[in-house]
């Protein structure tokens, strides 16, 4: 599916499932082409229609993939079969990658004790993972200042070759392109609170929530006084969005 926005921007889903994401990822690193992975959602989406800047990053992105039910229940509506690809989900598998390709990592995000201990915690997950670079930028980062360059400088003196960003949306959007732009053959994937929940700093919502498609309302309610007005904000622009998912659905079909 194609959502959307003001001033030309356009974001679409191209990554159907995790398989497909993963192969990606191995794809580009055996040929040391650089990369940039979003994990689109509902707080993205309404990000997306006021934010030119994160617009244009998210266009960049080499492989996009859906992270929240609506967005796979938005693209079933256009006639798009893709399947749920949570960024916290993704971490693990992306670490394995690495390690089997022997290709170095880094973790940028969060605060030196988050990026301590999920830095540890991956290393007892995934055999033979090489991390070569933890760091905590200041907050807030900005991903078009001086510090940024900071950091870029230090991936590629650490020979990073896939880089895990937890900095939020949209700064790690938004660095992510600039760094892969300015970095060659390194790949970044904006994880959101992947690393959060490895180094215990969050707890994810239970198994049979995940399930039940309600971890959103985990969330929420496990820090409603940041999360429950971003979450209504976002609901409000799905009935936009379902009626532009149907009418893409007609055409595909031919229909008028």
């Amino acid at each position: 599916m194609q959502f959307r926005f003001a001033d030309g921007v356009t974001v679409g889903i191209n990554i159907r499932d995790s398989a497909s994401l993963l192969d990606g990822v191995r794809d580009h690193l055996r040929a040391g082409r650089g990369f940039a992975i979003a994990t689109l959602n509902v707080d993205h989406l309404q990000r997306l229609g006021e934010d030119g800047a994160f617009g244009r990053a998210y266009m960049a992105h080499d492989m996009i993939c859906a992270d929240g039910n609506p967005i796979v229940w938005l693209s079933r509506l256009a006639g798009e079969r893709i399947s749920l690809v949570p960024g916290s989900d993704l971490v693990v598998p992306l670490m394995q990658v690495a390690a089997a390709g022997g290709w170095p990592v880094a973790l940028i995000g969060g605060n030196d004790d988050l990026m301590d201990k999920a830095g540890r915690r991956l290393q007892e997950l995934v055999t033979g993972l090489n991390i070569v670079l933890r760091h905590a930028p200041g907050f807030p980062f900005d991903p078009d200042g001086a510090e940024a360059d900071q950091v870029i400088g230090m991936i590629r003196t650490s020979g990073a070759r896939l880089c895990l960003l937890a900095l939020g949306a949209p700064r790690q959007e938004r660095f992510a392109i600039r760094a892969r732009d300015a970095l060659q053959g390194v790949g970044l994937a904006s994880i959101g609170a992947g690393l959060d929940f490895l180094s215990g700093h969050q707890r994810r919502a239970p198994k049979l929530l995940r399930q039940a498609r309600m971890e959103w309302m985990w969330r929420m309610l496990s820090n409603p006084r940041r999360l429950a007005a971003r979450y209504a904000k976002g609901f409000t622009i799905l009935p936009g969005h379902a009626i532009a998912a149907m009418r893409q659905g007609r055409s595909a079909r031919g229909g008028s």
